[in-house]
């Protein structure tokens, strides 16, 4: 019997909790977490590999309007995620009432496979009453194939919203080897785990400037109680575009920030 395998991509709004999603989906924390909106800035690859299919999930910075250079570069990759993919997840913040607005139905226009709904966040839903009229509204805004209410930081619901995407999955083989969980270098994710460590550290609109470039990434062994034990350190650069400069160094452990100029 031919296994499944096929990718999906992980649409919506800033802030609806597609990068939690992904972590609880595949089972990693692959994509960096913020209680500010558009943490995401790239197409992030997670991997989930199941006895007969491979999931691979991509996600992506939130559909909003854009303003700026960064800013329409994110809503592009946006909505360019939603090409050659099998199944599409629309994820909706719950608690926040969000209805089938423009900005998230455009890209789902030019996409002719299964879309489902996943309306995410369940779990802070108040009162409960409040969920029928929502997934109401959804039906009515778009011909979904399936409408998943889900909470990613519980964990509720998200087996049945990974069986019914790989019901949806074609036939395949295996697109990545069976050990692996992204198609991203590890100096990626070293580079995302500084950034998110700037979004939690700073303010204002630095989170939102800063770039990091991975320059070293070395392995050191050193002494410890039960023998000889492995240590990843990277030397990393931050830059702010408003003539800031930020270096974090350690394994993206910790950030420090100075100012090289009135901003």
């Amino acid at each position: 019997m031919t296994g499944r395998a096929g990718f999906v991509s992980l649409i919506g709004r800033p802030n609806a909790g597609k990068s939690t999603l992904l972590n609880r989906l595949v089972g990693e924390k692959l994509s960096i977490v913020s209680a500010r909106p558009q943490t995401t800035r790239n197409r992030i690859t997670g991997i989930k590999n199941l006895p007969h299919a491979q999931v691979i999930f991509v996600d992506t910075p939130g559909l909003h309007p854009a303003a700026g250079k960064l800013g329409r570069f994110m809503l592009t990759t946006a909505r360019r995620s939603v090409e050659d993919v099998d199944v599409v997840c629309l994820v909706v913040d719950a608690p926040e009432g969000d209805d089938p607005g423009e900005i998230v139905l455009d890209p789902l226009r030019r996409y002719a496979g299964p879309v489902f709904c996943v309306l995410n966040k369940v779990d802070r839903v108040r009162p409960k009453s409040r969920m029928l009229p929502l997934i109401e509204t959804w039906q009515r805004g778009y011909a979904f194939a399936e409408i998943i209410p889900v909470s990613a930081t519980e964990g509720t619901n998200c087996d049945r919203l990974l069986d019914l995407i790989v019901r949806r999955l074609p036939e395949h083989p295996p697109f990545f080897p069976p050990d692996a969980t992204s198609d991203q270098p590890e100096t990626f994710f070293v580079a995302e785990m500084i950034r998110e460590k700037v979004f939690h550290l700073t303010r204002e609109e630095v989170p939102y400037a800063v770039a990091v470039r991975v320059e070293e990434l070395t392995e050191r062994e050193r002494p410890g109680r039960r023998g000889v034990t492995s240590r990843r350190s990277s030397a990393s650069r931050c830059f702010y575009n408003r003539r800031w400069r930020c270096a974090a160094t350690g394994g993206g452990t910790s950030a420090r920030c100075a100012s090289s100029g009135s901003g």
